[in-house]
């Protein structure tokens, strides 16, 4: 009888997956400076090299609760007549955040931007992660960003958010513009989008874009992608350490 061989070569087990990172923005779609943010975000997580590992949710806040529902008016004559300022300096906020904003490839125009009430678009954001995950959420957050601030849309009219949803193709996940409609016409997800407010009063969020990585790090506002990036950088560290079990004589620099 042949008596089985044994290897001898020590077992090496498999490093551990490395663990996803969730980064949840708080934003309102009326925020200039949240697209602006969502923007540059963007460009920090093209530029991460753990990007497949890091799952991003969009979280819901409103700057101005109060605005009536409905069909929306004049962002100008909005704004001077909640903040009891002359449209001509309001003009000049617009446009010193326009000129921002086309520095990252943003076409604002506050000539024709509507104000209006957001708690049903982000109704419909959190439709959108329901029915098709992260993409469609950031797709529908990416257009209603831009139909607000670039388009002139009046997002508070009826039927406007029905609209916007069959456009970045609700239909695809079985949500087709009656179903949208239907939802919209209930109260769906309207608990989320207080729970969403409710947590940010919590974390003590006071304005917007808020980016928090794994309820552990927090940057505030549209800060350019290179602090971003810092952000994603000291999360992933935080969650996937790398312990060196020994040391030993090592090159640390050309003269070795």
């Amino acid at each position: 009888m042949t008596t089985p061989s044994v290897s001898t070569t020590p077992f090496t087990p498999l490093a551990a997956p490395p663990r996803t990172i969730r980064v949840e923005v708080w934003s309102d779609v009326a925020c200039p400076w949240c697209f602006i943010g969502k923007r540059r975000f963007a460009a920090a997580l093209e530029r991460f090299e753990h990007r497949a590992h890091v799952d991003v949710v969009w979280r819901s806040y409103q700057l101005s609760p109060e605005t009536p529902a409905g069909p929306g008016r004049p962002e100008v004559e909005a704004l001077a007549r909640m903040k009891g300022l002359d449209p001509a300096q309001v003009r000049q906020m617009f446009a010193q955040v326009t000129a921002v904003a086309a520095g990252d490839g943003l076409r604002y125009d506050f000539d024709r931007t509507l104000a209006f009430n957001t708690f049903d678009a982000h109704r419909l954001l959190h439709l959108a992660a329901r029915a098709g995950g992260a993409p469609l959420a950031d797709a529908t957050m990416e257009a209603l960003f831009s139909a607000h601030f670039e388009q002139g849309a009046d997002l508070g009219a009826d039927g406007a958010l029905v609209s916007l949803a069959a456009r970045v193709g609700f239909a695809d996940h079985g949500w087709d513009e009656d179903r949208v409609a239907a939802a919209l016409a209930g109260d769906d997800e309207a608990a989320a989008v207080r729970a969403d407010i409710d947590e940010a009063r919590a974390l003590g969020v006071t304005g917007v874009p808020f980016f928090v990585v794994d309820r552990k790090y927090a940057v505030s506002g549209a800060q350019p992608a290179e602090v971003l990036a810092q952000l994603l950088d000291a999360g992933w560290r935080e969650a996937n350490p790398l312990t060196t079990l020994a040391s030993g004589d090592a090159c640390t620099d050309a003269t070795c």
